[in-house]
């Protein structure tokens, strides 16, 4: 407890800061992850092998080494100058939009057939379908993935610690540097993630009792 007590704002700051990167990583990965979605699924040739590649890389890519590209290769190309903590959510944001898009398309999968057709029965065209009919049908059903993957990525922020970002991941090596005792302070640690998760997976219970009442 004394160790939490003398080193609150390092804890307090270290956590507002991991759950603004969760923030800006979880709501530019929902919007980049379903706009994948709507590649992976189009009739455009085209369209479906840029979502399948895009997916196929990152997957397949360690996250740590978006993070290096983000903070050490992507300087080098002038185009916009990033401080480490945007570079944090960019890296957090591609690789988990990825995940999201095969979450996001296997619920549009669950979706009938039968739905499409009748959309195009009425004239909607391939975007107005999915947008006002398949998509929100789609999401309900897959609330569960969903929160696994934005937990995952809450999870992955401490990663960015290793980045001159200074966010919870980072605090044990300011309580080594100290001379403190570095088990305690991860115990405080591990306890403030998993009362975010706790959160997030209230959000997901209460998601899933509204939206099962709804369908």
């Amino acid at each position: 407890m004394n160790i939490l007590i003398d080193y609150w704002p390092l804890f307090r700051d270290g956590f507002l800061t991991t759950i603004e990167l969760f923030l800006l990583a979880g709501v530019a990965s929902l919007v980049f992850g379903v706009f994948l979605a709507m590649l992976r699924v189009s009739p455009v040739p085209v369209f479906r092998a840029a979502g399948t590649l895009y997916v196929t890389v990152v997957r397949n890519t360690p996250l740590t080494l978006v993070f290096l590209f983000f903070v050490f290769a992507y300087p080098y190309l002038d185009i916009i100058e990033m401080s480490f903590f945007t570079a944090a959510v960019v890296a957090l944001s591609v690789y988990t939009s990825a995940f999201i898009c095969e979450v996001v398309r296997s619920g549009i999968n669950t979706v009938p057939l039968g739905q499409a057709e009748a959309a195009r029965a009425l004239g909607l065209t391939f975007g107005q379908s999915l947008a006002e009919i398949i998509l929100p049908q789609a999401l309900r059903s897959v609330v569960p993935p969903l929160v696994s993957t934005l937990i995952a990525l809450l999870k992955n922020t401490t990663i960015a610690a290793g980045f001159s970002v200074p966010e919870a991941g980072r605090i044990r090596s300011v309580l080594s540097d100290d001379g403190e005792n570095q088990l305690v302070g991860l115990l405080w640690v591990s306890l403030g993630f998993i009362v975010l998760v706790m959160v997030l997976t209230l959000v997901q219970r209460t998601l899933e009792k509204r939206w099962s009442v709804a369908r």
